[in-house]
């Protein structure tokens, strides 16, 4: 079934598209929504079959880890097995916002997310849509980028490929984004905490954060 487009306002996003893309999710569907730089593809972060359709329309391969976007620094702890003091630091300073975090996953989070390493990206979106779609969902969502798999991300749905509307239940449109080099992804499982990629935030905002710690 093609995507339902629905055009959306960026700063104030309208409730009913927001509660109609979050039924979606609830329902096993997935919807693409806009972050801050990329457009991402969303699902239940604890629905295996919705997973495993996030990685049908990109043509991920498996082993491949897939980030989940949280509501609240709360709803780390529902899916994490510890939250160490440079997490908390690092949250503090820069969620919601554009850096995500690397933990050792509990148990019941799916491998297909962890890709089998047993460690879980996560993020809080900063991003007014993104940020009331998971709260609307009141549960982690995928935040993986609606892209086929060795392709570019896509900014704006004009840049989507067709095989992917088709393959969505929906599509929030925000209009253009600013794209970018997405997020910094630390991993803390490590002491000192390890950056597996810089993005928007810097290595050294990191590092200065973390002053103290080490």
């Amino acid at each position: 079934m093609g995507g339902k487009i629905w055009k959306i306002n960026p700063i104030e996003p309208e409730e009913a598209a927001i509660q109609e893309a979050a039924g979606v999710i609830r329902r096993g569907g997935v919807v693409v929504f806009p972050t801050t730089g990329l457009y991402g593809l969303g699902a239940d972060g604890l629905n295996v079959e919705a997973i495993e359709l996030v990685f049908d329309v990109k043509h991920r391969p498996a082993a491949n880890p897939i980030l989940i976007l949280v509501p609240e620094r709360a709803g780390v702890g529902d899916v994490v097995e510890e939250i160490p003091p440079a997490a908390e630091k690092i949250m503090s300073r820069f969620w919601p916002g554009a850096v995500t975090l690397v933990f050792r996953a509990r148990s019941h989070v799916s491998s297909l997310l962890t890709a089998g390493t047993g460690k879980i990206g996560i993020r809080q979106p900063a991003h007014a849509v993104a940020a009331k779609l998971v709260a609307a969902v009141q549960g982690p969502i995928t935040g993986t980028s609606a892209n086929l798999s060795g392709e570019p991300g896509a900014s704006s749905v004009n840049h989507l490929p067709g095989e992917i509307i088709d393959a969505v239940d929906m599509v929030l449109d925000a209009g253009p984004l600013k794209g970018g080099p997405g997020s910094t992804v630390v991993d803390i499982t490590t002491e000192p905490p390890t950056v597996l990629r810089e993005g928007t935030i810097s290595i050294s905002r990191i590092s200065e954060q973390l002053s103290g710690l080490y």
